[in-house]
């Protein structure tokens, strides 16, 4: 059994390696494993923990790429099946430093990772893991949506099952839609970790203070909100935590999230406390914001401890 679990998105991501530079103008481009959840299980697996993804590709070239992406950071492949006619995603972004990255998706007709079946998961696996991660896209259609639920139910709230907030309006009819997904998903997890505007879809609550105690009224035990410029706000029912930024000169902070995520996943499974926690994945999701990629940028733990250590 691995320590850390992650299910849903996966794809190919085609960075621009001009900067501030428009996707009509760019002439060359770098190819890098992509798709939220299965960056964090690669930061997870950088910072000593075995780590695995459960997720589907297209039958194609880009989901062998997939394959050997994650091969090649130490992640288990095993629960990465191919669906027949649907082709592995791609997600292009144009970067424009501090803080423009938009993002174009290609997931059509629907991308493989939302046909991932709850009859074809290995429970033993979910079960199993020490940490299970997944997140709100997983909720945005079926059968990924029962896969989830599949999944979480047969976890039974076990300690360390996070849900990733995680809320790309693309994927959402409305944030109303995404929000009623989100508060049956509460039910089943221990710990929500998200940005302001995540955790206001979750909640209906913008400030972060009152964000967080409803995330904790929904049931969890551990609510994280980040907040940018402005640090990271950690809180249970008996501790609250706020600790700030990492200063960085940004160049693309798409994969500063992923490396957060999986510093987080590391803190939890080491039984740190909560201040040390948020500050190791403060420190592994500003050196990310520093690099051009995502997948190949996340640190070991000495790059961390480094950055901490000033």
């Amino acid at each position: 059994m691995v320590e850390v679990l992650t299910m849903g998105r996966v794809g190919v991501d085609v960075y621009p390696l001009q900067v501030g530079v428009s996707l009509r103008e760019v002439e060359t481009f770098g190819k890098y494993l992509g798709g939220s959840p299965t960056n964090v299980a690669v930061a997870a697996a950088r910072l000593g923990r075995s780590a695995a993804v459960v997720t589907r590709t297209g039958a194609d070239p880009f989901g062998e790429f997939v394959h050997d992406a994650l091969r090649s950071y130490g992640v288990d492949d095993s629960h990465v099946t191919a669906v027949e006619g649907l082709p592995t995603p791609v997600t292009f972004c144009e970067i424009r430093p501090p803080d423009d990255f938009p993002l174009y998706f290609y997931r059509y007709p629907k991308a493989p990772d939302l046909e991932i079946r709850p009859e074809e998961l290995d429970l033993a696996a979910v079960e199993g893991a020490e940490l299970f991660w997944a997140t709100v896209t997983g909720l945005s259609q079926e059968p990924s949506r029962s896969a989830h639920f599949h999944a979480w139910r047969a976890r039974g709230r076990r300690r360390h099952t996070v849900l990733d907030l995680d809320y790309r309006p693309m994927f959402w009819d409305s944030p109303e839609t995404a929000r009623e997904q989100v508060r049956q998903a509460l039910d089943h997890v221990t710990v929500a970790v998200g940005n302001l505007e995540e955790a206001e879809v979750a909640t209906g609550q913008r400030e972060p203070d009152k964000a967080a105690r409803a995330l904790l009224e929904a049931g969890v035990e551990l609510a994280i909100v980040k907040q940018g410029g402005a640090g990271v706000l950690g809180m249970t029912r008996d501790e609250t935590v706020s600790v700030p930024p990492v200063p960085v000169e940004v160049v693309n902070g798409l994969g500063a999230g992923d490396a957060f995520g999986g510093a987080l996943c590391h803190g939890l499974l080491a039984g740190w406390p909560l201040e040390r926690v948020l500050r190791f994945a403060n420190a592994a999701g500003a050196i990310v914001a520093g690099r051009l990629a995502c997948a190949p940028a996340m640190p070991t733990a000495a790059e961390v401890e480094e950055v901490l250590g000033g």
